[in-house]
């Protein structure tokens, strides 16, 4: 998915904005996990997601999204298990054991929030509760160097360290991204990096961070959809993304419940 190659700072008005979709985005998640049971298929999820979009009178941000001869057709992406990102939601149905990882996008008055999570349908192997637990912590470990005055190395840096005492493979295909008006903007944010190295955040920045990391190796390959990317060794992969704010208070993380200041000026 590419965007624009421009990184736009914002407002505080734009990010009053941007929390609203990002509270969409929150609201989405809730509502799919709840619904997301064995017997479920991910076409469901999808309806549940749409009800939702409507409540928050906002826009979906994947549906439509790409090229005219192959327009993403959900309003959320559904990749179980050995998918990693953009799988299509469809006649799957969810069984016992599986993992689920769940992609959100909302518009609201033109303006983007985007989050992920992976979850467990019932009992999984430990190793696979452990890749969940320390994708999420690999994000939030990122989200706390994403600030003012830090670079873009010091995320990926923060990212990688998480998974590496776990011998995960991080994900470098796909990566994180500004954004706002549009979905995808500049800059790329690697689950990757140097610390100390790479591009300056500032205040008005808006990063939408997502580490991807599998039980295997980093490898993947896109199915024949073009849409679906898996793990190329098939072991399972997960997925956790939020939209951080970088305003003039602070890092706020604007796809929860409730917005949430990570990081104060």
């Amino acid at each position: 998915m590419n965007g624009t190659r421009f990184i736009t700072k914002k407002t505080a008005a734009d990010f009053e904005k941007m929390i609203i979709a990002g509270g969409c985005v929150a609201a989405m998640h809730d509502a799919t996990r709840a619904a997301a049971a064995p017997g479920v298929t991910t076409k469901e999820l999808d309806e549940v997601a749409r009800v939702v979009l409507t409540e928050w009178d906002c826009a979906p941000s994947f549906l439509g999204y790409g090229s005219q001869q192959n327009p993403f057709p959900g309003v959320i992406c559904t990749s179980p298990n050995s998918a990693i990102v953009h799988g299509i939601p469809g006649n799957y149905a969810l069984r016992d054991g599986d993992i689920l990882s769940i992609d959100a996008g909302a518009i609201y008055d033109g303006w983007h929030g985007d989050a992920a999570f992976t979850m467990a349908i019932g009992e999984v192997p430990p190793e696979v509760s452990n890749l969940i637990e320390v994708t999420e912590n690999a994000l939030w470990a990122g989200i706390a160097q994403a600030v003012h005055g830090n670079r873009l190395g010091d995320i990926g840096a923060a990212v990688e360290a998480v998974a590496e005492p776990h011998g995960l493979g991080v994900i470098r295909d796909y990566v994180g991204h500004g954004i706002g008006r549009q979905m995808h903007e500049a800059p790329s944010v690697p689950n990757y990096g140097r610390a100390g190295k790479g591009l300056r955040l500032k205040t008005g920045m808006a990063l939408a961070l997502e580490p991807m990391f599998n039980l295997g190796t980093e490898a993947s390959v896109v199915l024949d959809d073009e849409w679906t990317v898996v793990t190329a060794d098939g072991k399972w992969s997960a997925h956790f993304e939020h939209t951080v704010l970088l305003t003039q208070d602070g890092s706020v993380v604007s796809t929860l419940p409730e917005p949430k200041l990570v990081r104060s000026l």
